[in-house]
């Protein structure tokens, strides 16, 4: 958070000056999800997540709460430049402080998506079982925007298999495609916390591969 001090001015300054509205965005996001009812729907511990601003102010207007994706025309010029290097996420070392995230751990999703997700993708709301959201993670650092498998992941042959399991061909390009894949990082990563020495070469392994992530601009 110190070496956050001259940085924080100058993103701020960038964002004010290319589109007006809030430097930073808060957003509700899942902690955990504390039960499902009878009927079938979530609750949810939640908290307001920082981040810097990346989109236009009215970006969700006319749709409602959506994933951002690759090359997303509601991204700003700034913004690009943020997501690319991570730097947008600077403001919830905050959250890590207070407690609501872990510095490594799986994404927090927003209440919205991720009801309509666990419905979809069996198994989705466990990522968050007993583990807190993280600024970074396996997934976050494996793979590409929102999830989608890179193509020299060692998942690529199977990408297919992965995104599509039931083989429903116009479900292609859907939110729960990459998300399937995604969830497959996440429980490996919560499966390796069982061990201590099993989590602990992960988590430093992630924790020196987000830096080199940020600095490519990887996935974003």
């Amino acid at each position: 958070m110190l070496l956050m001090v001259p940085i924080a001015p100058l993103i701020a300054l960038a964002i004010r000056l290319e589109s007006p509205g809030p430097v930073l965005y808060r957003q509700k996001r899942v902690v955990a999800v504390t039960r499902r009812d009878p009927h079938g729907h979530l609750t949810f511990r939640q908290f307001d997540m920082l981040k810097f601003r990346t989109m236009r102010v009215d970006a969700e207007s006319a749709t409602g709460a959506v994933l951002a994706q690759e090359n997303d025309p509601r991204v700003t010029r700034i913004g690009k430049f943020l997501r690319k290097t991570r730097l947008d996420e600077l403001p919830q070392l905050w959250h890590v402080l207070r407690g609501d995230m872990s510095l490594v751990g799986p994404r927090p999703e927003r209440p919205e998506l991720l009801e309509n997700l666990a419905l979809a993708i069996p198994f989705f709301e466990e990522r968050l079982h007993d583990t807190k959201p993280g600024l970074t993670g396996f997934a976050q650092v494996s793979l590409g925007y929102a999830g989608s498998i890179p193509t020299d992941s060692p998942l690529s042959p199977w990408a297919q298999t992965l995104v599509d399991p039931f083989h429903l061909h116009l479900s292609q390009l859907s939110l729960a495609d990459d998300m399937r894949v995604k969830l497959l990082y996440d429980v490996a990563y919560a499966t390796a916390l069982e061990r201590f020495w099993t989590y602990l070469r992960l988590e430093l392994w992630i924790i020196v591969k987000t830096p080199l992530v940020m600095l490519r601009g990887v996935g974003r």
